[in-house]
C-alpha cells in the first residue's frame, strides 16, 4: 500500500501529531493555517508536548528493532511496552500507548493498541506492577504555616514567595493555574480576594470561574493581605502576577513556571525542617483539600473551590482526612 502523505508527514516530522483527516483525497495543501491553528488547540499543550517525547521514544525503539512505527505491528507495540515496564511506571507507559494510538489516528491508520496482545500485555502489566499512585505529601495548615514562618519579608523574593504560598493553598490552585494568573484576574473588595480563573486543566475552552479568597485571622498567614503587599511591593498594574526576581531584587517581566512553584514549596519545606522530597507544587492543592476535610467541610465545598468534576478524587482526601478524624479503632478502648 502506498503510504499516505500523512503518514510521510509523520515519519518525517517523528512527532507532530497533528490530526490531519483520513481521507486520502484531502490533501494536507487544503488545510489553511488557520484550521491547523485550530486543530493543534483541541489538545492542551502539555498533552502534544508528551505525546512528542513519547512518540519520539517509540519511533527510536522501533529503528533499533528494524520495525516499521507508522503503521506498526501489535506484536511490535507489545515487545515495546513490556520491554517499558522494566524502568517505567504503569502510568508513563499508558501514557506512551496513548501517544501511539494518537500518532496512528492522526495518520489515519488503524492503531495497534486496541489488539488483544497489547490490551492483555498492558493487563498483565497493571497486575503485577500495580497503578497505585506515587504521589507527595498533602502541606496541611501547620506546614504551611511553618513554612511561612521562615519568611522574614526582608527582600522582594520573601514577599512573593508569601504569597504565592497562601494563595495557593487557601485557593487549591494547580502550578498551572496559580503561575496563569495576571493582576487583571485579581479583584479585592471587603470579603476579601476574587480570583477569575480563565483557563485551567479541567476547562481547555475557557469558559472560566470565580473563586474566593476570604481574609485570614492571622495577618501573617492571611492570602489576601500578603497578595496585596506583593502587589504593591512589586508595583505591578498589569501583567503576570507571579514573576520571576533577579539577583539584585527586581521584579522581571517574566512569568514563573510551575517548576519554580514546586521548586519554592520545596525550598521552604526545608526550612521549615520537613522532608523536601515528600512536597512539590501539588502539595498545596492536595493540602487544602485534605485540611478542610478534616475541619468537617462538605464534599460540595470542597469541590467548589478545587474545581474538581469528580467526586472520586475529593472523596480520595476526604478519607486520607478522616483516616483518625472518623477511626473505628479509637473506640476499641485500648
Amino acid at each position: 500500500m502506498e503510504p499516505t502523505t500523512e503518514i510521510v508527514q509523520m515519519q518525517n516530522a517523528g512527532a507532530d501529531l497533528v490530526p490531519l483527516p483520513a481521507n486520502p483525497s484531502v490533501s494536507a495543501g487544503a488545510l489553511s493555517e488557520r484550521v491547523r491553528e485550530f486543530i493543534w488547540a483541541s489538545k492542551a499543550e502539555n498533552t502534544l508536548r508528551g505525546y512528542r517525547t513519547d512518540w519520539r521514544d517509540f519511533r527510536a525503539w522501533c529503528v533499533a528493532h528494524g520495525s516499521e512505527s507508522l503503521p506498526a505491528s501489535s506484536q511490535s507495540v507489545a515487545t515495546y511496552i513490556s520491554e517499558c515496564a522494566a524502568c517505567l511506571r504503569v502510568g508513563t507507559i499508558q501514557r506512551r500507548l496513548n501517544a501511539i494510538a494518537e500518532a496512528h489516528k492522526a495518520a489515519g491508520v488503524d492503531s495497534p493498541t486496541h489488539a488483544p496482545i497489547v490490551r492483555n500485555t498492558m493487563k498483565g502489566i497493571r497486575r503485577t506492577m500495580g497503578t497505585a499512585p506515587v504521589q507527595k505529601s498533602a502541606a496541611l495548615t501547620e506546614d504551611i504555616r511553618a513554612m511561612v514562618e521562615t519568611l522574614e519579608n526582608r527582600t522582594t523574593i520573601d514577599v512573593r514567595d508569601r504569597a504565592l504560598i497562601l494563595l495557593g493553598f487557601a485557593g487549591a490552585f494547580r502550578r498551572s493555574e496559580l503561575v496563569g494568573l495576571d493582576v487583571e484576574d485579581c479583584a479585592f473588595g471587603k470579603d476579601g480576594l476574587t480570583v477569575t480563573l480563565r483557563r485551567s486543566k479541567t476547562d481547555q475552552e475557557g469558559v472560566g470561574r470565580k473563586i474566593g479568597i476570604p481574609y485570614g485571622s492571622n495577618p501573617e498567614t492571611c492570602p489576601v493581605r500578603t497578595m496585596q503587599a506583593w502587589m504593591e511591593t512589586a508595583g505591578m498594574s498589569s501583567g503576570p502576577v507571579f514573576r520571576s526576581i533577579n539577583r539584585h531584587g527586581h521584579v522581571q517581566e517574566g512569568r514563573l513556571s510551575g517548576i519554580d512553584v514546586a521548586r519554592v514549596v520545596k525550598k521552604l519545606a526545608e526550612r521549615a525542617g520537613l522532608d523536601s522530597t515528600h512536597y512539590a507544587g501539588h502539595s498545596l492543592r492536595a493540602g487544602h483539600a485534605t485540611t478542610a476535610a478534616i475541619g468537617g467541610a462538605s464534599e460540595r465545598s470542597i469541590m467548589n473551590q478545587t474545581g474538581h468534576r469528580s467526586v472520586q478524587m475529593v472523596r480520595r482526601y476526604i478519607r486520607n482526612g478522616n483516616l483518625f478524624r472518623e477511626n473505628s479503632a479509637g473506640k476499641l478502648g485500648l
